[in-house]
């Protein structure tokens, strides 16, 4: 220990020795670490994120995919994992395995709740609630922050309505007040009590950008949201998650559960469909592990996530050649003070100890440096990936295990960039002290540091190429002709059903939105629709055409208004679009769009033509809808989604039925019939509009309150969010690659120049002209540059078939993006080897020989 001390001891005094090279170095390591480290605590706290719950490890979800949000049907894999209110209670009776097992509503996010405190005063909000079963809090073994969570008995049909709050409303709303416990509230203008809140950090099952602040019964879901769903067997709204039991096999549960599904499915309406019947035999589940909750966010993010790893890895790979150059540099300065520790009887073994110690430590303070770096970093990639959230149950602070991953990269960089240039320096020999330096014509630079210099360059151009990559797949997707009109148009989506309406009530709601909007001073169009264009939102059904054979198709729809059509942009290309006429009682019509006419009439004229949806109904609806209109391809959902054939409705007429001949299908349990956002065009830009619509929508009904309110621009620009952190992320990579590979290029050259100012000398004192000195240098380095290139080029080609699936329309690199980079390269490296040119150039033949 005493030598190890002194061993840091001296190498402290070392470092101070050489400021410019300890900062240049500690600053490398930083951005390296730094960088690393911030995409490893994102990637820590989105995908390896355990739920804050009793014994994660033991939790097991039965399914393994994104579902959301109901769904009714079979699909051709016959891979579940969404299950209706049946399908759960028989798998909470036939699966003794698990200890218990808890559902919660899959699609909370789309269908936000209204609540309003009891008393005088008290303004109605819109807030995130979601729907769970009774054990739901005691299987995640949970106690609560006050009051107390969900019993079985609060989960009964006919149930006092009962919710438990988040930690965070309870802080946020309401100040930790004690008073809310027991509490009477109104959710969806239903009298309910808040029997507890929730604790701290726990913010439901998933991880989510918005997550629930209200927690239900299930068995309250179709009393308070009107959900017609929970009660039939053929619709699947639920995830459903359980602790199993020590000593379980899961693949033998597995089976198990998907004979049971299987069994359970047979009888139901949905399979009695000859094609559903062949698929029945497919039927199963697959169990996932669930301590880290349902996983929606950590699937949609994971390949993003993973790119940036590989990026950011690369940026440490540049900074430690960088830095094992710096080290040979500096190794090769002390190589007098070396040999006289040698031939005073130092051992190798103790050189190099002493060189890997200045290393180490080196790498320790850069790791210390690089954790503040990941810090900021970390806070910096939140932003860019969830803008204006507030809520988000991710936390940028390092955790312990990004703590020591840190640490863990600081000492293997400190290893690796370290025993090289240890080694290469311990070889020096005693005699080398007692004799002066030998005039030479070497080269200057080793092998080793050139090839370092060559790695940094191919490296380089990798991460230029595909920073380049992605900023143009952005950018072309940016710039889609998405067939909408931007300018002036503001969206508030609303939940009509939370405010206490019925779906034979919206009818008149909706026409006196429009006109009390119609009223405000510069309103143009106003329309209602059931959701819009690039929100992430998607409603489908099968179609059949009436007359013609079932092409097996499916396609997107969207209800709305007369105006809506305007409001959003779209232009009617043939026919019309809706009308006044268009009501509940008026024949059931339909606009379709050009992919549709395309997809389901072979381009031929629709008009006139009847459809409606494709098994789902036990009275034949073929000729539901009468189309009158055809409108262009206007981009829904994402722009990534092509071939997307839609067809539009009036708001307030029946979807799929052209009447109630159903009785299972009566308007009472057609929740398309509620409007999700209203859009509305103005002729200029109105400051403090949201207020304005608050308080219209509060004019007419104080539960009429707005769920979210944005510019129809914010809402393209947010479908965007992953797309532009990874082309700015990439960008800032490639520059710091860049800028690092420049930093080494200038360091061997100027390295280069200084050990071979002895024959330069020579050479300019036999006439070589300046200009000639400047090409030698020049060409030294530019050739490292170009054997870098040779490297970089094919890599970067190769390595673009592994994230083509995450760029727009981009499938290899091209010509533009390929000669951008390799100049941007060039460039660099122009400039990193002019400046030690030029100082050789200057050089005085006088001074240069006196060295000697």
């Amino acid at each position: 220990m005493t030598v190890l001390f002194q061993d840091v001891a001296y190498a402290f005094r070392q470092l101070r020795k050489t400021p410019a090279f300890t900062a240049t170095v500690l600053l490398t390591l930083a951005i390296g670490i730094g960088a690393n480290s911030a995409v490893f605590t994102l990637v820590n706290a989105i995908l390896l994120h355990n739920l804050p719950v009793t014994d994660p490890k033991t939790l097991i979800r039965i399914g393994d995919k994104d579902d959301c949000c109901v769904n009714g049907g079979w699909n051709d894999n016959g891979d579940y994992s969404l299950f209706a209110t049946d399908t759960y209670y028989m798998f909470k009776r036939s699966l003794p395995e698990f200890e218990e097992l808890a559902a919660m509503e899959s699609g909370y996010a789309w269908r936000p709740i209204t609540v309003r405190r009891s008393g005088p005063q008290t303004v109605a909000k819109s807030f995130t609630g979601t729907f769970v079963s009774g054990n739901y809090f005691r299987v995640f073994g949970l106690s609560p922050a006050a009051g107390r969570l969900f019993v079985d008995a609060d989960d009964q049909k006919g149930a006092p309505i009962t919710a438990v709050m988040s930690y965070d409303a309870w802080m946020q709303d309401y100040g930790g007040d004690p008073g809310v416990i027991g509490g009477a509230f109104y959710i969806n203008t239903k009298a309910a009590t808040i029997i507890g809140v929730a604790p701290k950090g726990f913010y439901g099952d998933r991880i989510d950008t918005n997550p629930p602040k209200y927690f239900l019964p299930m068995n309250t879901m179709d009393t308070v949201i009107g959900a017609p769903y929970f009660n039939d067997p053929d619709s699947q709204w639920a995830y459903i998650i359980g602790r199993i039991k020590p000593g379980t096999s899961v693949p033998a549960l597995q089976s198990k559960a998907s004979e049971l599904l299987k069994q359970a499915y047979a009888p139901l309406k949905t399979f009695s469909d000859q094609r559903a019947k062949k698929v029945l035999p497919l039927t199963h589940v697959v169990l996932s592990p669930g301590g880290g909750g349902i996983q929606n966010m950590q699937d949609g993010y994971k390949d993003h996530l993973k790119l940036l790893q590989w990026i950011a890895a690369l940026v440490l790979l540049v900074a430690c050649a960088n830095i094992a150059n710096l080290l040979l540099v500096r190794g090769m300065s002390r190589r007098a003070e070396l040999s006289v520790r040698s031939a005073l009887g130092a051992q190798r073994r103790r050189i190099v100890r002493q060189l890997l110690t200045e290393s180490v430590l080196l790498s320790g303070i850069g790791g210390l440096l690089g954790l503040a770096v990941s810090y900021l970093g970390a806070h910096a990639l939140l932003a860019l990936a969830f803008p204006d959230q507030h809520n988000m149950p991710v936390a940028a602070s390092p955790s312990p295990m990004v703590i020591g991953f840190a640490f863990a990269l600081s000492l293997v960089t400190g290893i690796l960039f370290g025993l090289a240039p240890a080694l290469m320096a311990a070889r020096t020999q005693p005699a080398e002290a007692l004799r002066s330096n030998a005039r030479t014509t070497a080269h200057g630079a080793s092998f080793l540091q050139r090839s370092l210099v060559v790695l940094q360059a191919a490296l380089s151009l990798v991460l230029l190429v595909a920073a380049g990559l992605f900023a143009q797949s952005l950018n072309k997707a940016q710039n889609v002709d998405m067939k909408l009109d931007t300018t002036n148009r503001y969206i508030a989506h609303i939940n009509p059903q939370a405010a206490g309406y019925k779906n034979t009530e919206v009818e008149p709601l909706y026409q006196t939105i429009v006109d009390r909007f119609h009223g405000i001073p510069g309103v143009v169009k106003v329309g209602l629709s059931t959701y819009t264009p690039m929100e992430e939102n998607n409603w489908s059904s099968g179609v059949k055409v009436q007359g013609e054979p079932d092409r097996n198709k499916g396609a997107s729809w969207v209800k709305g208004t007369p105006e809506y059509f305007d409001s959003v942009g779209t232009h009617i290309v043939m026919g019309r679009g809706f009308t006044a006429q268009d009501t509940l009682k008026a024949p059931s019509v339909a606009v379709v769009n050009k992919e549709f006419v395309k997809q389901f009439f072979d381009n031929r004229n629709p008009i006139g033509h009847h459809f409606g949806f494709s098994g789902v109904s036990k009275t034949p609806q073929d000729g539901a809808h009468e189309i009158v209109g055809v409108v262009e391809d206007t981009t829904y959902t994402s722009v990534y989604w092509k071939d997307h054939a839609m067809y539009f409705l009036p708001l307030t007429q029946r979807a799929g039925l052209a009447n109630d001949a159903d009785p299972d299908n009566s308007i009472d349990k057609d929740l398309s019939m509620y409007a999700g956002a209203i859009v509305i065009q103005t002729a200029h830009p109105i400051d403090g509009f949201e207020k304005v619509v608050s308080d219209t929508l509060g004019s007419i009904n104080p539960n009429l309150t707005i769920v979210k309110f944005q510019t129809f621009k914010q809402q393209i620009d947010d479908r965007f969010i992953e797309e532009r952190l990874i082309a700015r992320l990439t960008s800032l990579f490639g520059v710091l690659a860049l800028l690092l590979a420049g930093i080494g290029l200038y360091g061997v050259t100027a390295y280069t120049v200084v050990r071979r100012t002895p024959e330069i000398g020579i050479r300019m004192a036999l006439g070589a002209a300046r200009g000639r000195v400047i090409r030698m240098v020049m060409r030294a380095a530019m050739l490292q540059t170009v054997a870098g290139l040779i490297i970089g080029i094919p890599v970067a080609v190769f390595c673009v078939r592994y994230v083509k699936s995450q760029l727009y329309e981009i499938t290899s690199v091209n010509v533009p993006v390929m000669a951008v980079a390799i100049g941007v390269l060039i460039l660099a490296a122009a400039i990193a080897g002019i400046i030690p040119a030029r100082r050789a150039a200057s050089i005085d033949p006088v001074r240069a020989l006196r060295i000697e």
